[in-house]
């Protein structure tokens, strides 16, 4: 019995220490996210003019703004979900559905694994070797062949462990009414898991909209209007990396005015994502 005193106070030292190293490591990672939102305010908001949106990119010393580089991003952004989205659904439907048994599950998801964790600039190169080199031109294709490569493992990834959510007896139940399997993935699952789905697509989206590696190796630049996608094409990454290096102050204007713009779509886009991925576990 005397013990027992003892090993309780042991145990609320421990809590409180590790309480203590949370909070504070916490409040690190919170100090440089304010601090990096807060340069990128004070540097964005002044350079955020309707010019921005309305004018392209300019040479230096004039006036200008980012509007071919703003479209060109959505153009690629929006092929590229659009090729990395049914990919990463369909995928993820089958391992999730279909792939308990055999070998081809295991190695999907490994592949996938490896997709995941590579680098955006091993992507791009990807795409450098196997697409650029033989059309021998920059396109928007590659761009947007490269960030597709990036959607479909988030996509795959999120699909299968929001239809492993789904409770069995939604599926047990369609399958007494005599549902067959293809009608039970498409009416019942996948149905059940659609916010998460979707939240997974714009964590997806999230993540190539700030993606410049793989955009330097296939879609490259453009300073002027083009909304050919066999062509060079400009993009706020390449475009902010190259203004953000420049010695022209109205480039460095331009460059905190894209930065601020990517940061509160991404910023934007998480939240919405969040919103979704709550709702979705409150309804299972």
């Amino acid at each position: 019995m005397n013990m027992m005193p003892s090993l309780y106070t042991r145990r609320r030292i421990t809590n409180a220490v590790g309480l203590t190293v949370s909070l504070l490591a916490m409040a690190f990672g919170l100090f440089w996210l304010i601090w990096i939102l807060w340069t990128l305010l004070v540097h964005g908001l002044p350079a955020l003019a309707p010019v921005v949106f309305s004018e392209m990119t300019p040479p230096p010393g004039s006036a200008g703004g980012l509007l071919n580089a703003i479209v060109g991003s959505l153009m690629m952004s929006v092929v590229g979900v659009m090729i990395g989205t049914p990919i990463g659904i369909l995928a993820g439907t089958y391992l999730a559905e279909f792939g308990q048994r055999g070998w081809l599950a295991p190695v999907t998801r490994f592949i996938n694994d490896v997709l995941l964790s590579a680098p955006s600039i091993v992507i791009g190169l990807f795409v450098y070797e196997v697409y650029v080199v033989h059309v021998k031109h920059f396109s928007g294709w590659a761009g947007a062949l490269a960030l597709a490569i990036i959607v479909i493992p988030i996509v795959i990834r999120t699909t299968e462990n929001m239809l492993r959510l789904v409770p069995s007896t939604l599926r047990e139940a369609a399958a007494a009414l005599g549902a067959p399997q293809w009608k039970i993935v498409n009416f019942v699952t996948l149905r059940a898991a659609r916010a998460g789905i979707i939240t997974g697509v714009m964590l997806a989206i999230a993540r190539i909209s700030g993606e410049t590696a793989p955009l330097l190796f296939t879609a490259l630049n453009n300073q002027f209007w083009s909304s050919d996608m066999d062509q060079p094409m400009a993009n706020l990454p390449v475009v902010i990396f190259q203004f953000a290096m420049s010695p022209y102050e109205d480039w460095q204007n331009l460059a905190w005015a894209g930065a601020l713009l990517i940061t509160l779509s991404v910023l934007t886009l998480n939240i919405l994502a969040r919103v979704l991925f709550r709702q979705s576990a409150t309804s299972h």
